[in-house]
């Protein structure tokens, strides 16, 4: 970090505390004894969902909430609980290093969360999820909510 003032490369920390989701820091100057202040911020790296047609644009939080608000509607599902999906969500990449998701594998990921909530809402979402374009696949995904259940 160099120093504002006289330009020198070197300053140490005299005070340090949390501000809005950074961190604070005043510091002065080996060199001139001027005193300064700096944020620190955790930078996150940009996640880039890779689309079906290939095309790929970046993660969009609020997007995934609107496609899980719709699977839930009339649902016992409470916003905390969208909320927590996505938070899954956003963790799984960030704690995998990962800057690019398949959007089939983020699609999964929600539906292994929506199965354990809510099979009606679990039901809904693979509905689009996996374009159901019959009754048969509506009653082969059933069929296999049913089998993990152990309701046979």
């Amino acid at each position: 970090m160099n120093c504002p003032y006289c330009g020198f490369s070197d300053s140490k920390v005299v005070d340090s505390r949390p501000a809005d989701e950074k961190i604070r820091r005043r510091r002065e100057c080996i060199k001139c004894h001027a005193r300064f202040t700096t944020y620190e911020v955790v930078e996150v790296p940009l996640l880039m969902v890779e689309k079906r047609d290939g095309t790929y644009e970046p993660f969009n939080r609020n997007k995934l909430i609107q496609g899980i608000f719709s699977a839930i509607k009339k649902r016992p599902v409470t916003i905390d609980m969208v909320s927590e999906i996505a938070d899954y969500i956003e963790n799984y990449y960030a704690n995998e290093l990962k800057t690019i998701a398949p959007s089939r594998e983020i699609g999964s990921l929600v539906l292994n969360k929506l199965r354990e909530i809510d099979p009606v809402s679990y039901i809904r979402f693979a509905s689009v999820y996996k374009d159901f374009t019959d009754i048969k696949s509506f009653v082969a995904a059933i069929s296999e909510l049913d089998d993990n259940n152990g309701n046979k």
